[in-house]
């Protein structure tokens, strides 16, 4: 990895040097923009409105338009920025960890002690480790003040810009002003349905299946050509089911989730495969990610005759009220 930042970490008198990586990347097929008539690649050229001269990226500024006048701001000007000289990144305060809200989280970068000793940065991560606490920080990157949260991942510091409060939205939805009402009935139902799919989040089980399918269409045309058989490469893309966007009854749609997905666990032990599920990727990580899915199909294979008499007794009770009742709809 190539750092993209350096400078030090200050929490009161104490300055850690660090180093700032990305801790993302990017794994997307890259694709460009061609002609459909003839194949021809897509240019786009930064042309000059005065001159018509196609213009070096080297030889571009920025400039802000009210509306009447121009204000061109070189990078020089922006260079000379107070904040964008600064090469600290100073603690704020520290926070409990829960406090923070998933929603502000941006991008996140690692951390390298930079120094000739990394006691301090050593003394930091224990510390935040051993107070459950997360120092919010503020700096200066890619001329823009960032504001961000520092945690500990593993033996590494990680940094995570954060949102500013007014970038993030408020949730206004008239429907959610409504009042609904909840059956004891459904909810249990709902508890089962979450049952039947608790686990462990492991992220090496799930993989992109947009681009591992585009990979594979890709190798497939490389071969062949223009005369491939999709149905023959990716199989026949099921049919959707008509009425999904209709009103259902609420309580069979979740008795009938309940006992697909009982049958799918205790058919093979492992994780359904549908659209927007986990798939396991079958390079790299597979014998560490088989021996933690065995153990959980085994737990869920022992578990599953309590799960199925109490949901038998649920739904006997559900289909005996239902017939005093009319069916509630849900919207």
């Amino acid at each position: 990895m190539r750092s993209i930042w350096k400078g030090a970490l200050s929490f009161g008198l104490v300055n850690v040097p660090v180093k700032l990586y990305s801790a993302t990347e990017d794994h997307d097929v890259g694709l460009h923009q061609v002609h459909d008539a003839d194949g021809g690649r897509i240019h786009y050229e930064r042309r000059c409105d005065v001159c018509g001269k196609i213009v070096p990226y080297a030889h571009i500024d920025k400039a802000y338009d009210d509306g009447e006048r121009t204000v061109v701001l070189t990078a020089d000007d922006l260079a000379a920025m107070p904040a964008e000289r600064s090469r600290e990144i100073e603690v704020v305060e520290f926070v409990p960890n829960e406090q923070i809200d998933p929603i502000m989280f941006d991008k996140s970068y690692f951390l390298e002690p930079d120094g000739a000793s990394p006691k301090a940065y050593v003394l930091l991560r224990r510390t935040l480790e051993s107070t459950d606490r997360t120092a919010i920080v503020r700096f200066a990157l890619r001329q823009k003040t960032r504001l961000a949260a520092l945690r500990v991942r593993g033996d590494v510091l990680v940094l995570q810009t954060l949102l500013w409060s007014d970038e993030v939205r408020e949730a206004a939805f008239p429907a959610l002003d409504e009042t609904v009402r909840i059956s004891s009935k459904e909810l249990e139902l709902s508890s089962s349905l979450v049952d039947s799919y608790a686990s462990d989040f492991t992220p090496d089980e799930f993989v992109d299946e947009y681009q591992k399918e585009l990979r594979l269409l890709i190798e497939r045309k490389l071969e062949q050509g223009d005369a491939i058989d999709t149905e023959a490469t990716f199989g026949e893309v099921p049919e959707k089911e008509e009425g999904g966007g209709e009103v259902i009854d609420l309580m069979d749609a979740l008795r009938r989730s309940v006992e697909s997905a009982r049958g799918s666990k205790s058919g093979d032990g492992t994780k359904s495969s549908g659209a927007g599920t986990a798939a396991k990727n079958g390079s790299g990580s597979s014998s560490s990610t088989g021996s933690s899915g065995s153990s959980k199909a085994s737990a869920s294979k022992k578990a599953a005759p309590k799960k199925a008499t109490a949901s038998r007794k649920t739904s006997a009770k559900s289909d005996s009220d239902s017939d005093a009742a009319p069916k509630r709809k849900a919207q």
